[in-house]
């Protein structure tokens, strides 16, 4: 399985609204619609697209949905949510397996240590932009997750 962790764009304040309703930015929207057009070049195609239920999130996932011609419908998992245990969205994607591409959509700072978790490198330090897009080859769907990083994308690298 192929996991692709894609962070939401740039979000709105969040003065006076409860975390989990901020909505994106024209800014973060417009940089993510870059980042999408840099990974329909690649070839993007996930299987599955399973976002956090922030508002945020569910955006992103829509705009990434739009842009890859992704057809299928869009998963909600609070496993994905920022301050989600790497464990529990690991056991989320264990039942998925089938599945050839998984994209998921969350945030910070559960997308830098689930990166370190799947590449099974604890004390690893991932800087993960808004916006910003990891791609991890699993290499099966043990308890403990033995990953391989293909590469890692950031919105200033895609404009």
């Amino acid at each position: 399985m192929r996991i692709y962790l894609l962070r939401h764009g740039i979000a709105e304040d969040g003065i006076g609204k409860p975390d989990s309703e901020r909505a994106l930015t024209a800014e973060g929207k417009k940089k993510l619609h870059e980042v999408m057009k840099t990974l329909r070049g690649a070839e993007m195609k996930p299987t599955l697209v399973i976002s956090s239920p922030y508002r945020r999130a569910q955006e992103t996932a829509q705009i990434a949905m739009a842009d890859l011609g992704y057809q299928g419908q869009l998963e909600t998992c609070g496993a994905l949510t920022p301050d989600s245990n790497p464990r529990d969205a690991w056991a989320e994607m264990r039942t998925k397996k089938a599945e050839q591409e998984v994209l998921l959509v969350g945030h910070e700072p559960l997308f830098s240590s689930l990166t370190a978790f799947l590449l099974n490198s604890p004390s690893l330090i991932v800087d993960f932009k808004k916006g910003g897009i990891v791609s991890i080859d699993m290499m099966g769907f043990t308890a403990q997750p033995h990953g391989v990083l293909r590469w890692y994308l950031t919105p200033k690298l895609a404009s």
